[in-house]
Formats: structure tokens, sequence, C-alpha cells
């Protein structure tokens, strides 16, 4: 097999993992919006989907749980849906995927690629959806944001959030995972059936020499 293919594999499971630790990161840090005032200077605030926390200028973090999910905003409560949904969709993504990358060996005898090119296929998409899924909660948290922001209706002394880390974390995840499944897709379509090796299987039973026969003399 080509080492092009073998490297496709590798770069789109390594890209899928990669894609799972920032959608954790994402979904667990406190940090989606920011918000600072000119009334406190020393305080910051920050906003995410499981708290909220206030953190002073000496490197005092307080954060406070919310207190339920139905009175959680809309947005916050779409996104903490959607990006526990991300979580779910990737890790099926490389349940599906790394079983299906040729180093590692599922093949005996006569048996084609076709199962694991197909593993590897439902990989690949699975991870295309998750990273879809995984750009509507950041994307639409930060449409809202911008709205709220440039808003003329409020009045200029009032302060607005801002984009927090988390949205690029999220943005980062989103389109790694899209990366990792177009690689998966992309090495299924390049690879053509093949069978595996098979190992000539070694003899055991070793041929024993004919034995000649023997001779008879006659006496008269």
């Amino acid at each position: 097999m080509d080492s092009g293919l073998w490297t496709l594999e590798l770069l789109g499971v390594f890209f899928s993992l990669t894609a799972g630790l920032c959608s954790l990161v994402t979904l667990m840090l406190p940090r989606w919006l920011t918000l600072s005032t000119e009334l406190l200077p020393t305080e910051s605030f920050q906003l995410g989907l499981w708290e909220t926390c206030v953190v002073q200028d000496l490197g005092v973090t307080e954060c406070r749980p919310y207190d339920s999910l139905l009175g959680l905003p809309s947005d916050i409560r779409l996104a903490r849906i959607l990006m526990c949904t991300t979580l779910v969709t990737g890790l099926i993504s490389l349940l599906f995927a790394i079983p299906g990358i040729y180093l590692v060996n599922s093949c005996r005898r006569t048996e084609n690629f076709e199962a694991k090119r197909t593993l590897k296929m439902l990989g690949g998409i699975f991870s295309v959806v998750t990273g879809i899924i995984g750009l509507v909660p950041v994307s639409y948290v930060a449409h809202l944001t911008v709205l709220r922001f440039f808003d003329e209706s409020v009045p200029n002394v009032v302060p607005r959030w801002e984009f927090g880390d988390a949205l690029f974390f999220g943005w980062t995840a989103g389109g790694l995972h899209l990366v990792a499944g177009f690689l998966l897709v992309t090495s299924c379509l390049v690879l053509q059936d093949e069978t595996c090796s098979l190992h000539q299987s070694i003899a055991l039973n070793r041929t024993r020499p004919e034995q000649s026969p023997r001779r008879r003399t006659e006496y008269v």
C-alpha cells in the first residue's frame, strides 16, 4: 500500500483526536464571553456554559454555577446541548476510524479491505458531522454577541460582552473535525480493493524417504 495513504489516515486520526480535546476545552472553559467595565477596573467577568466567574486583578477567581437549566438564556442552553452532542459524535467517529486505518491489522487470510474502508468512511462522515455541529453553537453565540455589541439602542455607558477564549477553541475544533473527515474520506476514495497478503504455511510433515525394497537372494 502507498505510504501516502498511511499519511492521510494518520493525519485524519490525529486531527480528530486534537479536535476532540479542543471541543472538551471549549465545553468546560468558563470564558465563552468576557466583560470588563470602567466602573470596576479591578474586576472582570467571564461567562461559560456551566458557570459565571469574577476575576480580580490579584488573581483571585470566584465562580458560581448556574442554578437551573431551564433558567439559562436560550443561546447558552442550546450551546451546552450541541457541545455535548459534539463530544459524543466525535467519540463515535474515532471508534469507527481507528479500526479502519491500515496500520491496525484486522485482516486475516483472504479478507479484503471492504470492511476497513466502510469503518473509515463512517469515521470520516461522523467527523464532518461533528465539525458542523461544533461550529453551530460557537458561531451562534458569536453572532448574538456582535449584534448586542453594536446595538445602538443600548447606551454607550453600558458594558458589553466580548469574545472569550472558548469561542476560538470551538472554531479550531470544528475546523479540525472537518479537515479530519476530509482526509479520512479521501483516503477511502483513493484506496483500491486490496487483499491482505497471505502467510504461507510451513509444511510440518516431512516426507519420509522411500525405502528401497530389500533384494531377496535365492540359493540353489
